[in-house]
């Protein structure tokens, strides 16, 4: 009797025992609770997303992402509906009506695009630096998602680029941190560089003039326009050797410095030497640019010389100085009919003349 008495005790002694380490153990599992906001990285929702506290159910997918780079709202008796499914009961929805759930993605823009296709070609098959590429596509590029975990730089893989027809082909690879397989993104389309260019925004005549006005900036194909180009800040003030049309490219080849002295021009005759200045009226017998040698006729001695093109209207003749009257201040001393015959002197004595610059 006393023995089955204490095996009686004993067994409610170890059920007792039981239930209470069942209570602690239960006592230390905290309660699921619902979270308000849900960032997810792949294309799956999973039960240890959307709760706390999810213990072995939280590898469970109950839901697909939203797509890359959104978010999405869920209504909580749904969300509930999906973990019941999983027997995860008990929820704590600390009142909540509904839960968002945003997708992380990487986001290449379109201008980024452009650039890293420019750099693979910049220098390929005789192309210039990739700032003068001008490029397009075969299919319009937006603004690219791709998964978060997309982390690595665009490599250029395999670039290709025809100069005859002005086509490329490049493909990129981006290293994936959850895979070992990169992504590939491939681009085709056309490339041209161009160059800045002088174009000129009215016709101008041969001999005319180019004012500011005449000349704007625009880019233009290099293989169109060739490399002798005019810059605009050169060519305005130059004058056009032949004549230019509307929307022409100008060149150095277009273009050459002003005459300053045209044919038949009345121009001023100027000798200098040793401190003396002297000038006389002349008729220029041809037309020339500062620096050119060009033959004037004396109008008083009515003999030509040869001079160089100083100013507008002005041509510089040389020879040996003549000589003065010995007297103290000969340039007060003299008279305007001394002075020209000083000058007719100098004239006459002056060399015979070269061929005009060109």
């Amino acid at each position: 009797m006393i023995t089955r008495s204490l095996t009686l005790a004993f067994a409610l002694l170890a059920v007792t025992s039981a239930t209470a380490s069942a209570q602690a153990r239960y006592d230390m599992i905290a309660a699921p609770v619902l979270r308000a906001q849900v960032v997810v990285t792949g294309d799956l929702v999973r039960i240890g997303d959307v709760i706390d506290n999810a213990g072995p159910a939280a590898q469970i997918a109950i839901y697909r992402a939203p797509d890359l780079g959104t978010t999405g709202a869920v209504p909580v008796d749904r969300v509930l509906t999906a973990l019941r499914a999983h027997q995860v009961i008990g929820v704590d929805t600390r009142n909540l009506q509904e839960i968002s759930i945003s997708r992380l993605a990487r986001t290449l823009e379109s201008k980024d695009i452009e650039v890293a296709i420019g750099r693979a070609l910049q220098h390929k098959n005789g192309l210039g630096d990739a700032t003068n590429l001008t490029l397009t596509f075969d299919r319009d590029v937006q603004d690219m998602r791709l998964e978060a975990s997309n982390t690595g730089a665009m490599q250029a893989v395999s670039t290709r680029y025809d100069s005859r027809s002005n086509r490329y082909d490049v493909t990129f690879e981006i290293s994936n941190e959850a895979s070992s397989a990169s992504t590939k993104l491939r681009f085709t389309g056309t490339a041209i560089e161009t160059v800045e260019a002088a174009i000129l925004a009215r016709g101008v005549e041969r001999n005319e003039v180019i004012k500011s006005s005449d000349v704007v900036v625009e880019r233009r194909p290099k293989a169109e326009v060739g490399n002798d180009l005019a810059v605009r800040d050169r060519a305005v003030g130059m004058q056009a050797r032949r004549q230019l049309r509307v929307g022409q490219a100008l060149k150095t080849a277009d273009l050459a410095k002003p005459d300053l002295v045209q044919k038949d021009q009345g121009v001023t005759l100027v000798y200098q030497a040793a401190g003396l200045h002297l000038t006389i009226r002349g008729k220029a017998l041809e037309g020339g640019t500062e620096g050119d040698v060009v033959n004037v006729m004396n109008l008083q001695s009515k003999r030509t010389v040869s001079g160089v093109v100083i100013g507008r209207g002005q041509v510089s003749i040389t020879g040996p100085a003549p000589r003065l009257p010995d007297m103290s201040d000969a340039t007060s001393s003299i008279q305007s009919s001394q002075a020209a015959a000083l000058v007719a002197i100098a004239a006459n004595a002056a060399s015979t003349p070269s061929p005009k610059a060109e």
